[in-house]
Formats: C-alpha cells, sequence, structure tokens
C-alpha cells in the first residue's frame, strides 16, 4: 500500500476543512429597527419584492445584536 505524500495529504485536509459546515451565524432579528441595525454595526438592505406593486422589504444585515453576531 502506498503511503500519502505530504502535499495529497495536506490538500485532502484543505478540502475537508472547506467542505465541513461552520457554525451557524445568527439570523437577522425581525424586530431590529434601522437605528439599531447602524448602531450594530450593521448594513440596512432594502429589496424590491418584484411584483411589480413597488413594494420593499427591509432587513438588517451584519453587526451585533443582542450579543450575537448577524449575518
Amino acid at each position: 500500500m502506498h503511503k500519502l505524500s505530504y502535499a495529497l495529504f495536506a490538500a485532502l485536509a484543505a478540502a475537508g476543512t472547506l467542505l465541513a459546515p461552520g457554525a451557524a451565524a445568527a439570523a437577522a432579528p425581525s424586530d431590529v429597527t434601522a437605528s439599531q441595525c447602524i448602531a450594530g454595526g450593521g448594513v440596512i438592505i432594502i429589496q424590491d419584492t418584484g411584483t411589480g406593486d413597488h413594494q420593499f422589504t427591509m432587513r438588517c444585515s451584519g453587526g451585533l445584536h443582542d450579543g450575537e453576531t448577524v449575518v
């Protein structure tokens, strides 16, 4: 049986690290206001609903809320 070379072993370890699921970050809380989002270091993302009725949704991305990092 052949021994794995160091380079091949390192490549397999790196691939395993990249494919392994990471720790889940906290979901953005729904009750965070725009000013709370900015104060926590987040960014407000305004998105059109795409239904043609000129409605939009707002969500907070990033920052620190209730002691947890939000992505």
